[in-house]
């Protein structure tokens, strides 16, 4: 099994150091060819509209958009969340989000995070992060905060959180991401 990171901005040798503890193996996906023959891919954390940016610029945009809208496996963080959200980006998550949600960079924090089917907290390290701040009825909600704020949910072959996970010791949303995702999909991009 082959796991594509987008390697376009952000914690991608994060993503890729725990993909590898999950006993997969990594691509990164810099341009468009790099998608062939991955079973799932990881969008990481940066900045939204930088990523969106470089997405068009190395014309990764409408293949990766045309993968989200057929049910390959995707796993979303901070910016990535952001992407899968937004109706006029990749639109992979039926969901309102809130970019930045929790302020600016001074804002940033970490808590632990109580996380539906995990026997113990999450440790949920927020950068900048944004929030759903509702979801659609397809959508499932694996988190929120004691305030009811969304930073974990899932919907078909679609895996988002507002924190990073890479950013922590914990394996257990790449897991998820692997085992329940990618794993239970038959599709292979071409």
């Amino acid at each position: 099994m082959v796991i594509g990171i987008l390697a376009l901005q952000g914690a991608v040798s994060e993503h890729v150091n725990m993909l590898k503890r999950c006993n997969v193996q990594t691509k990164l996906i810099n341009k468009p060819s790099d998608l062939h023959g991955i079973k799932g891919i990881v969008i990481p954390g940066g900045e939204s509209t930088t990523i969106r940016k470089l997405l068009v610029r190395e014309k990764l945009f409408e293949p990766l958009k045309k993968l989200v809208q057929h049910n390959f496996p995707v796993f979303g963080t901070c910016a990535g969340l952001v992407l899968l959200a937004q109706s006029d980006a990749l639109n992979g998550l039926d969901g309102e989000v809130k970019r930045n949600g929790f302020g600016r960079q001074r804002e940033s924090f970490e808590s632990l995070i109580e996380v539906a089917d995990f026997t113990k907290p999450f440790p949920g390290v927020f950068i900048r992060a944004p929030y759903l701040e509702k979801v659609g009825t397809d959508v499932t909600t694996l988190a929120t905060l004691t305030d009811g704020r969304i930073v974990a949910a899932k919907q078909n072959n679609v895996l988002v959180t507002a924190f990073h996970p890479e950013l922590t010791k914990d394996i257990r949303f790449h897991k998820l991401f692997v085992k329940q995702i990618v794993s239970n999909s038959n599709i292979v991009s071409k």
